[in-house]
C-alpha cells in the first residue's frame, strides 16, 4: 500500500516520525507476525520513496522489536511520555543533520 500524499512535498529530508507503544499490532490485530510483516513492509516502502522512518516510543520491554523493525538507529525509547515536547527537538535536529 503506498504512502498517501508522500510525493506532494520535496524536501531536502523527508521524515515519518511514528509515536508508538512499542509493539506494531492492536490486541485485536490477530496473529502479531503478520503485524510484524505489514510494518516491515511499509517502512521499507517509505524508504523507497526516500522517506526516513523513525519510531519514539515510552516502551523499554520492546526494544527487541523495534531494533528489527528500524534498525540500531531507527527509534528511541523516552522514559516519560511528558518529556516528549522537550526531547523532540532534539530528535528532530539529530535525523536532519
Amino acid at each position: 500500500m503506498p504512502l498517501p500524499n508522500s510525493n506532494v512535498q520535496d524536501a531536502r529530508t523527508r521524515l515519518l516520525i511514528i509515536l508508538s507503544d512499542g509493539r506494531p499490532y492492536d490486541h485485536d490485530y490477530g496473529d502479531s507476525r503478520y503485524a510484524r510483516e505489514d510494518t516491515k513492509i511499509a517502512l521499507r516502502q517509505a524508504k523507497i520513496l526516500g522517506i526516513t522512518p523513525f519510531c519514539i516510543t515510552i516502551d523499554r520491554e520492546s526494544e527487541s522489536e523495534l531494533k528489527d523493525l528500524y534498525g540500531e538507529v531507527g527509534y528511541t525509547i523516552i522514559d516519560d511520555v511528558m518529556s516528549l515536547p522537550e526531547r523532540l527537538p532534539g530528535i528532530y535536529r539529530r535525523l536532519t543533520t
